[in-house]
């Protein structure tokens, strides 16, 4: 009787064999898996600052048509006499979704708004610019300009 038990119980048992080649498999699967995930990541990051840019651009928009001049900075998008507000306040404190947001207020007339990738890390997303054109235009290694490719 205990030798029938012994047999059952080395047949139950997985060895170190395929306990490596499993853990082999999941390795292979999820050295595949974490660079696609990562770049999804920086791919919604960079939908979300072309949202937000258009959202700004089209908020100063509608501030110049009221003032006739253009804010003086993000902050006065969200100011208490509008109700309700031109952007959020997290958009309108320069910094969502991993993009660090640079309004410049050239003069009355003019403004320059920049997008920046806010991770150091190699998958970091790319730069934008926009003025009050709202041409979008973006590039990879450093901030962007209107010189540079202009984003469909």
């Amino acid at each position: 009787m205990k030798n029938a038990a012994r047999k059952i119980n080395l047949k139950s048992a997985f060895t170190l064999v395929e306990i490596m080649i499993v853990v082999a498999i999941v390795m292979v699967l999820i050295t595949l898996a974490v660079p696609n995930i990562l770049r999804s990541r920086v791919v919604t990051n960079e939908a979300a600052a072309l949202a937000n840019l258009n959202t700004i651009t089209n908020a100063c928009q509608v501030y110049y048509t009221g003032k006739k001049t253009y804010p003086s900075a993000l902050a006065d998008l969200t100011e208490p006499v509008s109700s309700p507000p031109y952007i959020d306040p997290v958009l309108a404190a320069g910094k969502k979704q991993g993009y660090e947001y640079v309004y410049e207020l050239a003069n009355e007339d003019h403004f320059v708004l920049k997008a920046n990738p806010t991770s150091g890390s190699i998958l970091k997303g790319r730069y934008f610019y926009t003025d009050e054109g709202g041409v979008l235009h973006a590039r990879s290694e450093a901030p962007a300009g209107p010189d540079d490719e202009i984003v469909k």
